[in-house]
């Protein structure tokens, strides 16, 4: 049967583990809904977020007949103020939730033991050692991962909504939220680049985190893209670590 020791302060380990499965509800609903909510806005975000700083070719004949590139802006403010709103209830969740519903906003790096857990999952990552540890939570390396996503996320959040608020005018309540970024950035061009630059972090992070969910799905035998969906970590037997 799985022997599950818990590191004070950081992350549950998973320690000998012996022939049994053994699940653990990890990620409760909201948690999930948040998740696949959060993919698709940041994906509809993506998309059009490309489009407007690159915009489609022109379109033939009058062009009061065509209303495109209107309908790619409303798709990404209406996704913005969507995962705006589902991430102030993801932080609303981190008090009232399980455990693992905090570990997304924090950053043990004072910890001894996870700086080394850090360490190991990097080598592991890397090829450079031949057996995981296994977490209930995050890893290190994920939570790591995962903190630098919230820090850029909410940073797109604020230039974007700077963005729109530039737009609306400066007499706008909008102006008035977020309007300060223009005293840091006077010239909005900035903004715009910290926003694009944002843009290919995240693409980067996807890309990243699903290839990494993928991996650890069938090298590290727990589960990690059913437990998204269900809730449940599973370890399955492997060599003990």
């Amino acid at each position: 049967m799985t022997k599950i020791s818990e590191i004070p302060g950081t992350l549950d380990a998973v320690g000998a583990v012996g022939t049994d499965r053994q699940s653990i509800y990890v990620y409760e609903a909201p948690v999930r809904i948040w998740h696949w909510l959060n993919a698709l806005t940041i994906s509809l975000l993506a998309v059009t977020g490309y489009l407007i700083a690159s915009p489609l070719p022109s379109m033939p004949g009058e062009a009061s007949n065509w209303y495109t590139m209107g309908y790619i802006r409303f798709v990404h403010f209406a996704s913005g103020q969507v995962l705006a709103f589902a991430f102030l209830y993801r932080v609303y969740w981190a008090f009232v939730g399980n455990q693992y519903a905090r570990q997304l906003f924090a950053f043990p790096i004072y910890n001894r033991i996870w700086r080394w857990g850090l360490l190991y999952e990097l080598r592991w990552y890397l090829f450079l050692v031949r057996y995981p540890k296994k977490y209930v939570g995050h890893n290190p390396l994920a939570n790591t991962a995962m903190f630098l996503f919230v820090i850029v996320m909410i940073l797109m959040m604020l230039t974007g909504f700077a963005l729109y608020a530039e737009g609306e005018g400066r007499d706008s309540l909008w102006y008035a939220l977020f309007g300060w970024w223009f005293s840091i950035f006077p010239n909005s061009q900035d903004v715009h680049t910290v926003h694009h630059l944002g843009l290919w972090f995240i693409v980067t992070f996807v890309i990243l985190h699903v290839y990494a969910a993928v991996r650890e799905d069938i090298v590290s035998r727990q589960s990690m893209l059913s437990a998204i969906i269900t809730g449940e970590r599973t370890f399955r037997d492997s060599r003990p670590d």
